[in-house]
């Protein structure tokens, strides 16, 4: 399974190019078709979209296809939209992934330096090393990101390359999932005459391009709250170093309202976003929803809840996923270094007093992230729903040098060693 085909264009090679992303989501699908040109204010590129298109998920549960045919329909439409609205026809997409089946560890490696001074050589020596050390067979690679370098016990090296010393070290970051579900979203991709270029981690699209590259350095945590998952990506001194994702999202507590007032999911997710919050008020008790009731929606006497039963249902939901998240990050030992400053993207984010709240369980900074540094956003696509999107479409040129190596061993270690450049700056 060859991945990320596309990312391996160079900066000249991409000057001028499309680019599309593909965010298949469990609630949500998002395609956005851009153009990479040079951006004048800089030596760098700027990514211009030039269509979107979305369109209401089906066949999709918690991150994976239950149904081939109707995700195939869906993505088909979303992609069809895009492509009319830009006027262009794609052939690739960067395909993003949520998988519940995600797994994150980091791998030490040192090697000795024959000669005292750090070179192309003794890097590739060390990273082959970590790598072959990763790898699990029954699992498909999806990142393999060097999150820093040491010399001689110096750590927090980002750059080695002709430093002098005895002994190099480096922590590769590598994150995993199950190849069944990621060969069933290739294939349904593949059905629509395209091409993937990927899987991209959600929570690391989404950071890309959200989170400032100050936020990055002095460590951050990014958590995006989607439909059927959340997934979260923490990053210090500019590397992701750890990634996870919790199979709770916006449709749980969705499901949450529609069990537990017996009111049909369309209008249980209507309540969800015009009355739900997190957080109580004084007036919770005396103001009234209309909920109608499953099998009897056409009755002429409505049923009448107090909005605070609402918060009663969605509270618990909420905080069991943040402190689910919290307790991971405590649990892989970034908790210290990167949890106590909290970016949240995401559709569900938007939940009204969700950022207060995250603040009281993280205790810590917390603000709602958007979309940073790429053009041509139409306002209804510029919120926190559509991060993954923006960060899949500049993926190429915002992430690190060490972008996510091919799963597959006889591309993997060369697509490695070859971005082994300095990082670029996010933009």
């Amino acid at each position: 399974m060859a991945l990320l085909k596309g990312n391996s264009l160079s900066t000249s090679e991409r000057r001028g190019t499309l680019a599309a992303a593909l965010d298949v989501g469990t609630t949500k699908i998002t395609c956005l078709i851009g153009r990479i040109s040079n951006d004048p204010n800089s030596d760098g590129l700027e990514t211009r979209v030039l269509g979107i298109g979305h369109h209401r998920a089906r066949g999709i549960k918690g991150g994976a296809i239950i149904d081939m045919v109707q995700a195939e329909e869906a993505i088909c439409a979303t992609v069809e939209a895009a492509e009319q609205m830009a006027g262009e026809n794609i052939h690739h997409v960067a395909l993003n992934v949520s998988s519940a089946t995600l797994q994150s560890r980091l791998i030490r490696e040192e090697t000795l330096l024959s000669n005292g001074e750090v070179g192309s050589g003794e890097m590739r020596r060390v990273l082959r090393a970590a790598f072959d050390r990763s790898r699990d067979h029954e699992r498909a690679t999806i990142h393999t990101i060097p999150a820093g370098y040491s010399i001689d016990g110096s750590k927090g090296i980002r750059e080695p390359n002709g430093m002098l010393g005895e002994v190099l070290g480096v922590n590769l970051h590598e994150v995993t999932c199950a190849p069944g579900p990621l060969r069933n979203l290739n294939v349904c991709v593949e059905r629509c005459h395209l091409e993937p270029d990927g899987p991209i981690y959600s929570g690391y699209a989404s950071a890309l391009a959200a989170l400032i590259e100050d936020e990055m350095d002095l460590g951050t945590t990014l958590i995006e709250l989607g439909g059927g998952t959340t997934s979260v990506a923490s990053f210090v001194d500019g590397r992701m170093i750890f990634a996870k994702t919790i199979g709770i999202g916006g449709v749980h507590v969705t499901n949450d309202l529609a069990r537990g007032l017996s009111t049909p999911l369309v209008h249980a997710e209507r309540m969800k976003v015009l009355y739900g919050s997190t957080l109580a008020s004084p007036n919770d008790d005396r103001e009234l929803i209309d909920v109608p009731s499953i099998g009897d929606e056409m009755q002429t006497a409505a049923n009448h809840v107090p909005r605070s039963m609402l918060v009663g249902i969605i509270r618990p939901r909420i905080e069991e996923t943040l402190e689910l998240v919290r307790d991971a990050l405590k649990d892989a030992g970034v908790q210290r270094v990167a949890g106590h400053r909290i970016v949240l993207t995401g559709g569900a984010c938007q939940l009204s007093g969700l950022r207060e709240f995250a603040t009281r369980i993280f205790d810590g900074h917390v603000r709602i992230g958007r979309p940073l540094g790429i053009l041509g956003l139409p306002e209804a696509a510029s919120g926190p729903a559509f991060a993954t999107a923006a960060g899949l479409l500049t993926f190429a040129d915002r992430a690190p040098s060490e972008a996510p190596s091919p799963a597959s061993s006889k591309s993997g270690l060369l697509g490695l060693f070859q971005r082994l450049t300095p990082a670029r700056a996010h933009a």
